[in-house]
């Protein structure tokens, strides 16, 4: 599983379905900075990727990360 292409894969999803369609995203996008993204978005993200991975990396609380790079870090820190 890479967690990498996943989040990737799934953050550009959600920013297609809010209508962009030229997205050009990096390992140091900011999900609520650089990316089109409000925190519904977030949201939806977090919880796909519960389904898709099978992992929660909240599940002790929440954890604070601001770009692909740190919620990749996240996710592989629980695998």
């Amino acid at each position: 599983m890479n967690i990498t292409q996943i989040i990737i894969d799934e953050t550009i999803k959600i920013l297609k379905n809010k209508g962009h369609s030229d997205i050009e995203l990096s390992l140091t996008s900011t999900f609520l900075g650089d990316l089109p993204m409000d925190s519904l978005d977030l949201a939806t993200l977090i919880v796909s990727l519960e389904i898709i991975t099978g992992l929660d990396p909240f599940k002790a609380g929440f954890k604070t990360f601001h770009n692909i790079e740190q919620l990749v870090s996240l996710y592989e820190n629980v695998a």
